[in-house]
Order: C-alpha cells, then structure tokens, then sequence
C-alpha cells in the first residue's frame, strides 16, 4: 500500500542538564521511541494512549514544529526532515495542525478575517479582494456566518471558536491535517458536530487526517485504522473495526474495557482495569515499557523488548504473547 505520509523509527529524546559541577547531572526523557506508520489518502488513521504517551509529541515531530531526535518523516515521496526552511514553508501549504485549545490556539488580538488572512499573507497568496472571497467561502465551509469576519476570538462559544481553528487549518488547501485532541474541550454535544463536520470536509476534499485523542468513542467514529500507543512506542496498530471487536494487545484490551457503555445490562462485563501508574518516561522500564501493568506478564517480558511485527494482514502488534 503506498502512503501519503510514512513516519519510519521516528525518535524524539529531551535531555535535560541539572546542577554544576559535581553535582551536574543529565536526565533523558524519552518523548517518542521508534514510532512507526503510514497514512493513506482520504484516510483517517486514529493514535490514541493515555496523557503523556507522546502521541501529541509526535504530531509535532511530524510537522516540524519540533526538530526530531532520530527517524525519517515522508510526505508524498519527500524527506521533510531534510527540507531547507523555503520548501519546508511551501509543504505546510499541504500539512496543516488543528490544536486542543480553540482558544489558546487562536490570537486574542487579531478578528477571524485577521486570522484567516494570515495563512495568505505569509504564503503570499491571492490579492486582498481574492483573499476577502475565500474568507467568506472558508466561513461557509464550517458552518459560521459572514458577520464573524469583524469579531474576535473572545466573542466566540468553544464550539465557534474550533470552527475557526478548522477554517485556518483549511485555508492553504492541505491534504494533510493533523487533528490534536480536536473535540476534548468541548461540550459533548459540540463534540459530535465538529466530528460530523471533519467527516464532511474530509469526504469533500480527499483529506487524510492523523487523529490524535485519548477518548477511544471518539476515535472509533471518525478512523479508519487506529494505532494504540504506550510510553513513547506503539503498541497496536490495526484496522479499527477489527481492533475494537478484537483487541490482541493487554494494553489496548484494558482501553477498551474502560469506555462507559451507556446500555445498563451490559454493564456486568468484568472490566480488564489497569493497576499502577505508567512509568516515567525518563526512566522506563525494561523489556516490555507495559510489563509493569500488564496482568499477564511473563518473566521474558521484563527482559526482551518485543518486536513491532505484522501478526495478521494489516495487524501489527508488540507483545510476546497476544491475547490470543
């Protein structure tokens, strides 16, 4: 399968110096460890793991809005790593971030016109009046009238305001939006209409998306395959039909067994609840980074990393002994 976008042993290790002289000490976290996929055109591949795996790291690392430690990022044939500033500045025009915070993500200081211009004017694209049209249209695209164009971001509801981040994440025309935990901060009602509209976008114009959350509900409705991730490495990685239905990996088996299931007679399935705090990536453990949770741990998992190997067609998994 050829891929849009292939991310190949992708590395990313913060070190940081602490105290002088004989006190000085040097502490490595290790963000991103050996990550590895691919992504389609038009398709939706989810990363989903626990607060502070590194899925949002590597979104970044992808992008370049972070320098990578180790690994190879290609876009449509391209190495980005090893792009100048002048063609790493024309290939955002075809990879483009959708942040958490609709607010935080947006200037307080500029309108939406101001903010929707921006992509333009530094790309150097259209003139003002051609500008002011596509404006309107980006507006009409995600559901917001043409009055909003004089307001600003504070007169916005969460719901608006992730709109307006989506409409600046289109302006350029990208075939690559990278979605970081697009929908957690709002209202779940909210929810569903900005996933409903990502769909829409998506079919309208052939757009391929790294969907990036810790809610595995929402990331069931939007992708279509999902990678599971734990401590800086993946874990799983398979069509999400088939790893929702069956899970092989303990991890992502425990993942699924602690979404709320809102039907009551279904609520008596045993959950697969996980012990312990996940390990600091700083000082992760050995063999298996899970091992340490996992209530099926063998005594080869705390001294053997495994391998990231293909199990089934399109299923890769790391694990000595999958679940089934």
């Amino acid at each position: 399968m050829s891929y849009l976008l292939e991310v190949n042993d992708l590395t990313k290790h913060f070190v940081a110096k602490r105290g002088f002289g004989p006190w000085k000490s040097i502490r490595v976290t290790q963000a991103v460890d050996g990550v590895s996929f691919g992504i389609g055109e038009g398709e939706t591949l989810g990363l989903v793991g626990e607060s502070g795996c590194g899925k949002s790291t590597a979104g970044m690392l992808i992008l370049r809005l972070l320098e990578a430690s180790a690994g190879q990022v290609r876009f449509d044939g391209q190495d980005v790593f090893s792009l100048d500033e002048e063609a790493m500045s024309l290939l955002r025009r075809d990879m483009q971030i959708i942040f958490q915070d609709p607010f935080a993500s947006l200037d307080p200081r500029l309108t939406v016109f101001g903010i929707l211009r921006e992509p333009f004017e530094i790309q150097n694209m259209f003139t003002n009046k051609e500008r002011e049209e596509v404006i309107l249209e980006l507006l009409d695209m995600v559901g917001l009238r043409p009055e909003y164009v004089s307001r600003y971001p504070h007169e916005f509801s969460g719901g608006q305001r992730q709109r307006i981040a989506i409409a600046r994440a289109l302006a350029l025309h990208p075939r690559l939006i990278i979605a970081d935990e697009p929908v957690s901060a709002l209202d779940v009602s909210i929810q569903a209409q900005i996933l409903n509209l990502l769909q829409d976008l998506q079919d309208r114009f052939g757009l391929s998306y790294l969907f990036i959350s810790h809610d595995l509900s929402v990331v069931k409705h939007i992708s279509d395959r999902v990678a599971v991730m734990y401590l800086g490495k993946l874990v799983e990685l398979a069509p999400q039909r088939e790893l929702y239905a069956r899970p092989l990996h303990p991890y992502t088996h425990s993942l699924l067994s602690a979404i709320p299931i809102p039907d009551p007679r279904q609520r008596k399935k045993p959950k697969k609840l996980l012990r312990g705090d996940v390990p600091s990536p700083s000082d992760p453990p050995p063999g298996c980074r899970f091992h340490t949770r996992c209530p099926y741990r063998r005594s080869i998992c705390g001294e053997t990393e495994p391998s990231w190997r293909e199990i089934e067609t399109h299923r890769y998994i790391a694990c000595h002994y999958p679940l089934d």
